[in-house]
């Protein structure tokens, strides 16, 4: 090939190149105006006293070193990690059993199908005012069926003690996403590992620990990652029903960065808030990852 033909070839790869570019432009001009910049600012106001109306003020590592001393940011912390640790174990085995039940062959499946992703489409506000009605105390459907079978129900977002659990409980109706997934990952399963164990004689148990739950471990790994950022990242439902109370038990860190940086304009004090979020997520994140690395089974490399 000549020297001429190379740099023609070369020539025309430019306008090719250019036309991507432009094609991309509407993306890139989103991601570096609404995700790379704030992320790279908030770190810089993390070191400052900013309020929004004025410049912001550089004062190193206070903003951190407050937080040591901040009794409520431990008690976002806490609500939080109480809720993350109970929902995203409970949500996952409740997920993979409904998944299993969607998997069998029974009629009207559609149906059932479409009832469990159905709260996944309802507005989070929406099915937050909803979930109010359900948990009041005096006349909500909840309370009124526990006390046609004799008891007393509790308070649920209305009492400091059980408002995280009914939160939890909410968080609880609405797992059609997971489900989904789940599903689709159980219908991968190759149906002769079945029929090879029911030859050998495994039991039900035995089928479900060392064949289903082994193949599916990548969809457990991720809708286990997501539920870890999500509970993490619990906002709107405790702001519609509760906004932190009563006596701060749904007080929940995205809330508390909330309050602080638009509430009461420490938009520094909220920007150290949510490094550390950013950390503890990206912590929890790779422990999991790095605990199940020899756990997941992502098929034959054949």
């Amino acid at each position: 090939m000549s020297t001429m033909a190379i740099g023609n070839k070369k020539h025309l790869r430019w306008p090719a190149r250019l036309r991507g570019w432009l094609f991309i432009s509407p993306w890139l001009i989103g991601f570096l105006a609404f995700t790379l910049y704030p992320f790279i600012a908030s770190l810089y106001y993390s070191f400052t006293s900013y309020n929004i109306l004025t410049s912001p003020h550089f004062v190193g590592l206070q903003n951190y070193i407050g937080l040591i001393h901040d009794r409520l940011f431990w008690v976002s912390l806490y609500n939080t990690l109480y809720y993350a640790i109970i929902f995203v174990p409970v949500s996952t085995v409740l997920s993979i059993a409904i998944a299993m039940l969607l998997n069998m062959r029974v009629q009207a499946l559609g149906l059932f199908r479409s009832i469990f992703y159905l709260p996944a489409v309802v507005p989070i506000v929406a099915s937050s005012i909803l979930w109010l009605w359900l948990f009041n105390p005096s006349y909500g459907l909840i309370n009124s069926l526990l006390k046609g079978m004799g008891i007393q129900g509790p308070g649920w977002v209305f009492s400091a003690a059980w408002s995280k659990p009914g939160l939890i409980l909410m968080g609880l109706w609405s797992l059609g996403m997971p489900i989904v997934i789940y599903l689709a990952s159980l219908q991968g399963v190759p149906r002769d590992l079945y029929e090879a164990a029911d030859i050998e004689g495994a039991s039900a148990g035995h089928k479900m620990w060392h064949i289903t739950v082994p193949i599916i471990s990548p969809a457990i790994l991720f809708n286990v990652i997501f539920g870890i950022i999500g509970s993490f990242q619990y906002f709107t439902q405790a702001f519609v029903m509760t906004n932190g109370g009563p006596s701060n038990s749904t007080l929940f860190y995205a809330m508390y960065i909330y309050q602080q940086g638009f509430e009461f304009l420490r938009m520094g004090y909220a920007s150290a808030l949510a490094w550390i979020l950013f950390v503890l997520v990206l912590v929890a994140t790779l422990a999991v990852m790095k605990t199940s690395a020899k756990k997941v089974y992502y098929g034959s490399s054949e």
